[in-house]
């Protein structure tokens, strides 16, 4: 009898360290503006990724200030505030972790870290709906039948088809008008958009169907090791059930990638890193405009009212840190 194929010994969890900046130019302000308020996400430290080293430059005195789900911000205000355009950068360092649900994630591939996350404080949240992503009867219609074809019972199996069909039936393209809103019924009616498209339905759908789910958004770093500039960011979701816990998903990696299809179901790979969580935020202190459809980039307001003459750049550098340093 042939012996059997020796087993292949599992891959421990990827481990990203970098270095990160977070530059924002105000320009242009009117010479009647009394007050100009900033904000700028900042990184906190999680289960996924442990941020080190904060370094902030600003010509004017700031705040780092917590907000909902935990948000991390920078906040400065100029009172009669010069003509002259200003500058504040954000520097950290991350050790950005594979997050695999060892419950889900394919089994030949790693080991899932054995971390246990603490309870979600804002569970009832990730059930209700946000302004662009409605639970109306239309909205569970269609989620129902999702699951009803594809026969899934458990909430596991429902996700899972979910998931499926959001991969198969949306396409990756940022081309027209009206993507990158996260609008269900825009991502249902156009079936293209971006990654905020694809996750608004995925994230629509489990909660019409009684399914938590969140979201999350960051920026993206290429595979490739090295340096480089950041052209602009990426969201990603989660979702809960009893059973398996939190589980990760990446609905647009995965239908920009097939090969990485069944990876992308349990799993964010480590080339990320996450700035907030939630839709129709509200910052801290809290801004005079409408709640933020997502937080990413920096916003401010001139008089209380929206300002929009801002310039932004990011950047990435690779770095070796020592095995103390990734923990």
């Amino acid at each position: 009898m042939p012996e059997p194929a020796p087993k292949k010994a599992p891959q421990p969890i990827r481990v990203r360290t970098f270095a990160f900046e977070y530059k924002t130019t105000v320009r242009d302000l009117p010479p009647s503006a009394k007050a100009v308020d900033l904000w700028l996400p900042v990184p906190h430290s999680d289960k996924s990724q442990t941020i080190s080293d904060l370094k902030i430059d600003s010509p004017h005195a700031y705040e780092v200030v917590k907000a909902q789900y935990n948000n991390q911000m920078l906040h400065l205000k100029v009172k009669n505030p010069s003509a002259e355009p200003f500058t504040v950068s954000v520097r950290f360092q991350a050790a950005r972790r594979e997050h695999l649900n060892p419950a889900v994630a394919p089994k030949s591939s790693t080991v899932a870290a054995k971390t246990t996350e603490a309870p979600d404080p804002n569970m009832a949240r990730w059930l209700e709906p946000d302004r662009l992503v409605p639970l109306d009867n239309k909205i569970r219609q269609w989620a129902n039948e999702v699951v009803v074809q594809a026969h899934a019972r458990t909430d596991l199996e429902k996700a899972q088809a979910i998931y499926n069909h959001v991969v198969s039936t949306v396409k990756y393209d940022k081309t027209g008008q009206g993507w990158g809103r996260g609008d269900i019924y825009y991502a249902c009616d156009a079936r293209r958009g971006n990654c905020t498209d694809f996750h608004a339905v995925f994230i629509g759908y489990c909660r019409a169907l009684g399914i938590p789910a969140r979201f999350s958004i960051g920026f993206p770093l290429p595979p490739e090791r090295g340096t480089g500039e950041v052209k602009g960011y990426h969201c990603w979701a989660e979702f809960y059930t009893a059973e398996t816990g939190w589980v990760p998903i990446d609905a647009s990696e995965a239908a920009k990638n097939p090969a990485q299809r069944t990876y992308f179901f349990g799993a964010h790979d480590e080339n990320r890193v996450e700035l907030t969580r939630g839709r129709d935020l509200t910052l801290a202190p809290r801004q005079q405009g409408a709640p933020l459809n997502y937080f990413v980039y920096p916003y401010a307001e001139v008089d209380g009212q929206p300002f929009t003459s801002l310039e932004q750049h990011f950047y990435y550098q690779d770095l070796k840190l020592p095995p103390s340093k990734r923990k």
